[in-house]
């Protein structure tokens, strides 16, 4: 044992500098985000609003005003789409409100006849077998007592949520506007009055990583694609009605974590069970198994080839991970930190941060597997056999790179 210590000290302590750096990173990110949320969505509305506002900029238009004739269109679309998906979701459960006598009607005709059935059966057994089935159904009630409280105040803290989310959401768009307006004396005040590291650290980023998040964050909507068209065709098929309100609200809980589609179509399937409706539950069940085996079969393919990792195990690992340590921010932020980890690999940092003994391997295991994205592969004897290898600072990718 004490060989391997010797031989390994310094790897482990570089591993465990580069780890402690990486959880700080994280840990700052979800508590600055906490703080100010606004600030961190005003990026994001950014992003969406300064394609149009430098287009216009660029065909003479002053930027202020480009600026918030890409705000005003933003809103218009945004406003848009949430009065449409508001007047259908109403529509729909207008719908379901007119037949829901037709339901309570149904299931009170089905409660009727099992309590009738149930009561003949009871006479029939002996009275200590009924109290303990008493028992037991209490027990039962009682945890589903339970269960339904703690539902209901999850469901009043996404509420609160969502409301907050909104405020937040309005208050990063005024400031969008602003950023959008200034962006150019930001970058200049970035280029002049930034350290070198960080514009290379910036450099860095930009080349590598916010492509990837960007393809990422498409190959997610690709799969909530798949995910409508198939419970849409699968709706239709089986005639349930309200097909598209009902595919539009399976596709966003797939965005959920640990919710997806099973948390809209179980409940469904237990209650067409308990109103015998038999047909249609083997429907709706055939079909769950259907969108959750190709979502199986193709989240690992597409996400994995949008960041560059195709391995399933490593990615719901990261995941994992990431969500037990951070919650719902290390959900998000499992995937910058895997498409990050993957660069500094095929970039050679690792190579250079951590030090390998020599002896001990053929090729590095920080070697990248195949060519890499961003120009080149990175051998396996460049890994780190010095100190002065691994203290030398990676050359800048790009010395002159405009922030």
């Amino acid at each position: 044992m004490l060989p391997l210590y010797k031989k390994y000290w310094r790897t482990f302590f570089d591993i465990g500098l580069v780890i402690l750096t990486l959880y700080l990173v994280m840990l700052g990110f979800s508590k600055l985000y906490q703080l100010a949320a606004p600030v961190f969505l005003s990026f994001f509305v950014f992003l969406l609003i300064e394609p149009l506002a430098r287009f216009l900029n660029r065909k003479g238009m002053a930027k202020p005003f480009a600026s918030a004739i890409s705000v005003v269109l933003f809103l218009v679309i945004l406003l848009g789409a949430l009065f449409a998906a508001g007047l259908l979701i109403t529509t729909q459960v207008i719908q379901f409100q007119e037949n829901l006598p037709r339901y309570t009607y149904i299931v009170q005709q089905h409660f009727t006849e099992a309590t009738t059935y149930l009561q003949q059966k009871i006479d029939a057994l002996p009275p200590d077998l009924t109290d303990k089935l008493n028992g037991y159904f209490t027990d039962a009630t009682n945890v589903l007592s339970t269960w339904m409280v703690t539902f209901f105040k999850y469901m009043i803290g996404v509420l609160g949520s969502f409301s907050s989310f909104m405020a937040n959401f309005g208050i990063a768009i005024i400031l969008a506007f602003f950023l959008s307006m200034e962006i150019k004396d930001w970058r200049r005040i970035a280029h002049d009055k930034l350290p070198k590291t960080f514009k290379t650290a910036y450099a860095f980023l930009q080349g590598n990583v916010f492509k990837a998040i960007g393809s990422y964050l498409k190959a997610q909507l690709i799969l909530i694609s798949i995910t409508f068209v198939i419970v849409l065709a699968g709706l239709l098929i089986l005639q349930t009605g309200n097909v598209i309100t009902l595919a539009l609200i399976c596709a966003l809980f797939d965005l959920l974590p640990l919710l997806g589609v099973p948390a809209i179509l179980i409940p469904w399937i237990i209650y067409l069970f308990i109103v015998g409706n038999t047909s249609l539950a083997i429907g709706l069940i055939i079909l769950l198994a259907v969108v959750m085996v190709i979502r199986q079969l193709l989240e690992p393919k597409i996400t994995g080839n949008s960041i560059g990792v195709s391995s399933a195990f490593l990615m719901l690992s990261f995941v994992i991970l990431s969500s037990s340590v951070f919650g719902i921010a290390g959900l998000i932020l499992s995937p910058i930190l895997l498409i990050l980890l993957k660069e500094l690999i095929q970039q050679g940092y690792l190579q250079r941060w951590i030090y390998l003994p020599q002896e001990e391997f053929i090729v590095s295991p920080f070697a990248a597997s195949g060519p890499s994205t961003a120009g080149g592969t990175v051998s396996g004897d460049t890994a780190g056999t010095a100190d002065s290898e691994v203290t030398q600072a990676p050359a800048d990718p790009d010395n002159s790179s405009n922030t």
